[in-house]
């Protein structure tokens, strides 16, 4: 009996060191994270820094939108292990809503059609399936420099943009390549030439997928594409786009979460029907029904949205419960006149989210009052990803 009671005793004793020692370590973990993000944050260039600050009047105003931590029930997710869950719900359920994806691209060939060779850089005009049936040519260009390095895609409605072959302030690619970056510069120029603009599976007769997201998937074979190089570090790769490119870019971030972070530039990052650019009602993205099409344009009582876009908007379901899967990994909105300040107030719930799992300063926007793109604003897209992506790997 003696003998039972000092195993028990021991049994005990055992189990409160063991408890005390998992907790010790859960908040060392903790204090680890936190430091992690205060040193991130300190070492953030002061050009960078003041943009990962929510301006004084936006602070906690969160809108109308209804929290992603907001269970269906009422509850709300309060913890990192809660929220493990949740975010494996939400994403399930977008893609319950857009439709599922085939399966992804992960060993790909790419076929190398031109080289070029620039001062500091190679050129590679290169082709690869971006789809199951479909391919694409873009640009990959390669710096001259001999250690893995890290990388970003960069997407648009033709990829020779990027290269600084077209509208003005919009050469991601070269100006990233120039500082460092692979890039792989890819876009739909034939379905741009068409104007239907975007990728239709398995056809565009009967889209099975939002186009928006069949263009996230696209992206995402781009990144296996970058991933698979043998300069690349596979861990440090981002994407960058600009208006189509810039939706693009959020829904390919937000959806394929090896991206490890992301610029959008004035996509409209949440639903708004007073703003013509921020048009998620057309077809291309989320308002696909059968053709004929709607006429482009906005939507009014002789020509309503259609299809996923409508359904979501009955729903009241918008895009920050999108953006919600980028936590806790960094984005930058480099807002013009469809992101202006206002856009706060949706960006505060990925904040929110970020702030539950222990990391600060991972959530940034400018603002410019046009809706292009200008050098000052595109600086600092540059510096976003010289920080988080040049010089380490991104915890999280």
């Amino acid at each position: 009996m003696r003998h039972v009671v000092k195993t028990n005793l021991f049994q005990l004793l055992f189990t409160q060191v063991l408890f005390l020692s998992q907790a010790l370590v859960s908040n060392a973990q903790e204090d680890s994270v936190a430091t992690s993000a205060t040193t991130e944050f300190r070492s953030m260039p002061e050009v960078l820094s003041t943009y990962f600050e929510t301006p004084e009047s936006w602070i906690a105003d969160y809108g109308n939108y209804r929290s992603p931590l907001q269970l269906d029930d009422g509850t709300t997710v309060t913890d990192q292990k809660s929220w493990d869950t949740r975010r494996q719900q939400l994403r399930q359920w977008w893609m319950q809503q857009l439709g599922q994806w085939p399966p992804l691209i992960t060993k790909p060939e790419l076929e190398i059609l031109e080289i070029k060779n620039h001062e500091s850089y190679i050129e590679q005009r290169v082709s690869f399936l971006w789809t199951p049936d479909e391919k694409t040519v873009g640009y990959l260009l390669i710096p001259k420099t001999p250690f893995q390095k890290p990388a970003v895609v960069t997407v648009f409605y033709e990829p020779e943009t990027a290269l600084g072959r077209g509208k003005p302030n919009r050469d991601f690619a070269i100006q990233l390549t120039k500082r460092g970056f692979v890039t792989l510069s890819i876009g739909t120029t034939e379905a741009t030439t068409n104007k239907t603009y975007s990728i239709y599976y398995p056809s565009l007769q009967q889209a099975e997928v939002a186009p928006l997201s069949m263009l996230a998937y696209a992206a995402a074979n781009a990144w296996h594409v970058l991933a698979s190089h043998d300069e690349v570090d596979s861990k440090r790769i981002g994407i960058v786009g600009h208006s189509f490119g810039g939706k693009w870019a959020m829904f390919a971030s937000c959806l394929w979460d090896q991206f490890a972070c992301a610029a959008w530039s004035d996509p409209g990052i949440v639903f708004d029907e007073t703003r013509p650019s921020v048009n998620y009602w057309e077809p291309w993205y989320l308002g696909y029904h059968q053709p004929p099409w709607r006429k482009r344009g906005m939507i009014t009582e002789d020509n309503p949205a259609q299809g996923l876009y409508l359904s979501l908007r009955k729903e009241s379901k918008d895009l920050h419960l999108l953006h919600a899967l980028m936590a806790p990994r960094p984005v930058l909105v480099s807002g013009g006149s469809e992101d202006p300040p206002s856009r706060w107030q949706a960006l505060n719930h990925l904040i929110q989210i970020n702030d539950l799992l222990g990391y600060e300063h991972r959530v940034g926007m400018t603002n410019r009052p046009k809706h292009d793109p200008n050098p000052e604003s595109n600086e600092i897209i540059y510096k976003f990803f010289e920080h988080f992506l040049m010089q380490k790997k991104i915890t999280h």
